[in-house]
C-alpha cells in the first residue's frame, strides 16, 4: 500500500503523470506482444527489441503536453494521447486475432466501407483479458477525480518538452540502428509487417505505413502510360497458351460462380464423429464432370473476400496494404469477366450477395467491373433470425434468389457469395443437427457445423438447377475465398483432422492456405482431380479458355491452370510462396516432401532465386497496375472501357421484366423459356426460417444506396 501510495505521489508533478502514462501503456503493450501478437522472437536480442520499442515513439508523445503550459490544457493532451495510443494498440489486438496482420492505414480510412457486418465478428474477437487494455485509463481518471492524483499547476519551461522530444528522437535512432542490426534493409524489405512491429513498434509502423500510403497516392497522380510498358511485357512473356483438349468445351453456356466463404481444402473429404461435413460437395470434388484442384492456394490479403473476388474477377493482385476494392475500387479501371463476356458473348451478369450493398465497397467496384445487376440485401427479407450478422443465411440466399435468376437473359455470368461459413461461425441450433467436434476452441468447433450447412445449401441449389433445366446449359465454377481458421487456432484444429499439434509449424500453417477449386460441367465426362498448384489469380484465363474466349489481349497474371505452359509458382501477397517442390516463408525455403527446411545444392539455390525474382516482380508489377491506374491507358481490341455512371442497382427485377417484354419471343430468360411462368415452386429448400414471419428486428442494417439516390430524385 505505501509503493503505491508512493507511485500517486509522484503522478502528482508534470513529468511523473507522464512517467504514469507512459509505464502503464508499455504495460499494455508487453500485453498486446506476449499475449496477443504472433512476433516470432527468435532469440535474446530480439527480445531485448521488443522490450524497449515502445518506449522511444510513446515518449515522443507523452512529450506533446509538456508545450502546454496551462494545466487544463496539459492533462486533457495528454489523456487524449494516451487514450488514442490504446485505441490503436486495441484495435490492432482485434484485428490480429482475425486476419494476423496488424491495421495499415489504408484499412483505417477504408473502415467505413468494410464495417458492415462487422460489429457481432468484433465481439467475437474480444478475450476476457481484454480488460487490462482499459482499466488502467479508467483508474487514473478515477483518481483524478477523487484527488488522489492531484493536478500540477506550476508551468514547466518549453525547453522541457524540447528535451523529452530530442530524447525521444535519439532513442528512436538506437531503436532503428538495433532493428537493422537484426534484420539489414529493415525499412526498404517490409514484405512482412511483423517485422516493423517486432523492431519498432506499432506507432512507429503506423506512421511508416501511412508515408507509404501517401507516396503511392502521390505516384498515382503522376502515373504516365509508358508505366505500363513493364507491366505488358511481363504478362505476355508470361501468357500460357490454352490446351486445344479444353478450350471452348463450355462455349455459350451460363456461368455461375458460387464463392464459398472461408472454405479451406481441409473441409473435402473430412468427417467428424465418422460423418462427412461436406457430403455433397466431396461428390462434385471426385465427379468426371468436374476439374478439381489439390493444391489451389488463396492468394488474398487484407482485403479477404473482396482481394479473393478482384483476383477471380480481373486477374490481377490485391494490394500489399488494405483493400483494393475500399481504398481504389471506387475510380479504378477494370476489365473484369462481366464486362469481357458481355462484350465478347453477350452475356447478362448478376452478383447475389444477402449482406448490404456498400460492404467492401461492392456497389461501386461491381460497375466499374461492369455487371449489371447486384442484388443485395436489399432485395431480400432478411428479418429475424433469416440473417446472421454477415448477411441472410445460404440456404435462403440461393432459395429466394431464384425470383430474379430466372428473369436473367442466357447466357448469364453470375455469382453468390455465401456468408453464414463466416467467423464467428454462428448459426441457430434449428439450422443443424450436425454433431461437430469437441475441441477446446470453439470457433474450430463452430466451423464444422457452419460447413456443413453451406454444403446443404448448395445442393439444394444444384437440385434446383437440375430441375429448371438450368444445370445442363451452365458451368458451375465452386471456390473458397480464404482461411476459415486462423494461424493462431490451427494447433487447436489439427486434433481435430489427425495432425499433431505439438509439431505444428510455420510450414504446416502455409499448407492449410490450399482452398477448393472445382470447375463443374454436367455432362462433361473429361474431368478429374489435379495435383497442378495454382491460386486464384489463375481462375480467369481458364475459365475464359473453357468458354472459348482468349486471353491473350487482357493484363492478366495468372496461367491457364489447364495449359501445359502454366507457372505453377504460387505468390502470396506477402512474398511467401509455394511450388511443387519447394514452400518459402519469410526467406526460409521448405522442402513439400519432408516440411523440413531445404538443404539445397548450389542449381537448387539458382532455380529458387528465380522463383523468388519472378513472386516479386509480379506482385510489384500488378501493384503499379492497380495502384496507379494504369489500366485507364490500355484498350486492347473489342474492348470499350466501362462507365459506371450507366449502371443502377436499384429496381433490377422491374428492369428485367422490362428486357424480356421487349425482347418478347427473342427473350432468353428461363422464365421465357417456361412459358413465362416462374420456376420458383420447384427450389426445395429445408431452411426453417422459410415458415417463420417477418418481423421488425433486423441483424443487419439495410441500405442500397442506389435505391436511395433514385428516390431523392
Amino acid at each position: 500500500m505505501k509503493y503505491i501510495t508512493n507511485i500517486l505521489k509522484k503522478g502528482n508533478t508534470r513529468q511523473g503523470f507522464l512517467v504514469l502514462l507512459s509505464v502503464l501503456f508499455w504495460v499494455k503493450t508487453m500485453i498486446a506482444y506476449f499475449v496477443d501478437f504472433k512476433l516470432g522472437i527468435q532469440n535474446p536480442f530480439q527480445f531485448l527489441i521488443v522490450l524497449i520499442n515502445p518506449i522511444a515513439t510513446t515518449t515522443l508523445l507523452m512529450s506533446i503536453p509538456l508545450y502546454f503550459k496551462r494545466s487544463r490544457v496539459f492533462y486533457p493532451v495528454a489523456m487524449l494521447i494516451d487514450i488514442l495510443q490504446t485505441v490503436l494498440l486495441y484495435l490492432n489486438v482485434i484485428y490480429f486475432r482475425e486476419f494476423t496482420d496488424f491495421m495499415t492505414v489504408s484499412t483505417m480510412t477504408g473502415y467505413s466501407k468494410v464495417n458492415q457486418g462487422l460489429s457481432g465478428s468484433s465481439m467475437a474477437l474480444t478475450n476476457f483479458h481484454d480488460i487490462l487494455y482499459w482499466i488502467d485509463i479508467v483508474v487514473i481518471v478515477v483518481l483524478m477525480a477523487f484527488r488522489k492524483v492531484k493536478i500540477d499547476h506550476r508551468p514547466l519551461n518549453k525547453r522541457v518538452g524540447l528535451a523529452t522530444s530530442s530524447l525521444a528522437v535519439l532513442l528512436f535512432t538506437v531503436n532503428l540502428s538495433l532493428g537493422e542490426m537484426d534484420r539489414p534493409q529493415l525499412l526498404t524489405r517490409t514484405f512482412d509487417r511483423t517485422y516493423i512491429v517486432k523492431y519498432l513498434g506499432l506507432d512507429a509502423f503506423t506512421t511508416y505505413d501511412g508515408l507509404k500510403s501517401q507516396r503511392s497516392n502521390d505516384l498515382r497522380a503522376t502515373a504516365t502510360k509508358s508505366e505500363l510498358n513493364d507491366v505488358l511485357k511481363f504478362t505476355r512473356s508470361h501468357y500460357a497458351k490454352p490446351n486445344p483438349k479444353y478450350y471452348g468445351i463450355a462455349k455459350g453456356k451460363n456461368v455461375i460462380v458460387i464463392h464459398l466463404e472461408s472454405f479451406q481444402q481441409f473441409l473435402i473429404g473430412q468427417k467428424i464423429n465418422g460423418r462427412e461435413v461436406t457430403p455433397f460437395l466431396n461428390k462434385l470434388y471426385k465427379s468426371k464432370s468436374t476439374f478439381a484442384y489439390r493444391n489451389f492456394f488463396h492468394q488474398v490479403g487484407q482485403g479477404k473476400t473482396s482481394d479473393a473476388e478482384n483476383m477471380l474477377e480481373t486477374s490481377t493482385y490485391g494490394l500489399p496494404q488494405g483493400s483494393l476494392f475500399a481504398q481504389l475500387g471506387s475510380d479504378n479501371v477494370f476489365q473484369a469477366a462481366p464486362a469481357i463476356l458481355n462484350q465478347r458473348a453477350g452475356y447478362s451478369s448478376a452478383v447475389f450477395h444477402g449482406n448490404v450493398a456498400s460492404f467492401w465497397n461492392r456497389n461501386n467496384v461491381y460497375k466499374n467491373m461492369g455487371y449489371q445487376n447486384f442484388f443485395d440485401a436489399s432485395y431480400f427479407n432478411t428479418t429475424g433470425d433469416r440473417s446472421l450478422g454477415y448477411g441472410l443465411k445460404d440456404k435462403l440466399l440461393f432459395n429466394d434468389s431464384i425470383k430474379y435468376l430466372q428473369h436473367l437473359q442466357q447466357p448469364f455470368y453470375v455469382k453468390y457469395i455465401t456468408v453464414t461459413n463466416h467467423f464467428p461461425y454462428d448459426l441457430d441450433k434449428e439450422d443443424t443437427n450436425f454433431k461437430t467436434a469437441n475441441t477446446s476452441d470453439s470457433a474450430v468447433n463452430n466451423y464444422f457445423l457452419t460447413a456443413h450447412y453451406l454444403d446443404q445449401s448448395v445442393h439444394e441449389f444444384y437440385n434446383y438447377l437440375r430441375k429448371s433445366g438450368l444445370l445442363k446449359h451452365s458451368m458451375i465454377i465452386l471456390y473458397g475465398d480464404h482461411y476459415g481458421i486462423s494461424d493462431s487456432e490451427n494447433k487447436s484444429l489439427a486434433k481435430a483432422i489427425g495432425k499433431n499439434p505439438d509439431t505444428w509449424d510455420d510450414f504446416d500453417d502455409a499448407q492449410m492456405q490450399r482452398v477448393p477449386y472445382m470447375i463443374n460441367i454436367p455432362g462433361m465426362k473429361k474431368g478429374f482431380i489435379s495435383n497442378t498448384y495454382g491460386g486464384e489469380i489463375d481462375a480467369l484465363p481458364t475459365e475464359m479458355h473453357l468458354l472459348g474466349i482468349s486471353t491473350k489481349r487482357y493484363v492478366q497474371f495468372g496461367t491457364d491452370l489447364l495449359s501445359k505452359q502454366h507457372d505453377q509458382v504460387v505468390a502470396f501477397r506477402n512474398q511467401d510462396w509455394v511450388s511443387p517442390a519447394y514452400t518459402s516463408i519469410s526467406d526460409t525455403i521448405y522442402n513439400n516432401k519432408t516440411g523440413q527446411i531445404a538443404n539445397l545444392t548450389k542449381n537448387q539455390k539458382k532455380a529458387v532465386k528465380r522463383d523468388e525474382d519472378k513472386v516479386q516482380k509480379e506482385l510489384s508489377l500488378s501493384d503499379s497496375l492497380n495502384s496507379k491506374n494504369l489500366l485507364r491507358f490500355y484498350h486492347p481490341k473489342d474492348f470499350k472501357a466501362i462507365d459506371p455512371r450507366k449502371y443502377n442497382y436499384a429496381n433490377s427485377l422491374a428492369k428485367e421484366v422490362n428486357i424480356e417484354k421487349k425482347l418478347g419471343k427473342k427473350s432468353k430468360s428461363l422464365y421465357s423459356e417456361n412459358g413465362d411462368k416462374s420456376t420458383y415452386g420447384l427450389y426445395k429448400t429445408n431452411a426453417p426460417e422459410i415458415h417463420h414471419k417477418s418481423t421488425d428486428s433486423n441483424r443487419i442494417k439495410i441500405t442500397n444506396p442506389d435505391a436511395t439516390h433514385e428516390s431523392s430524385r
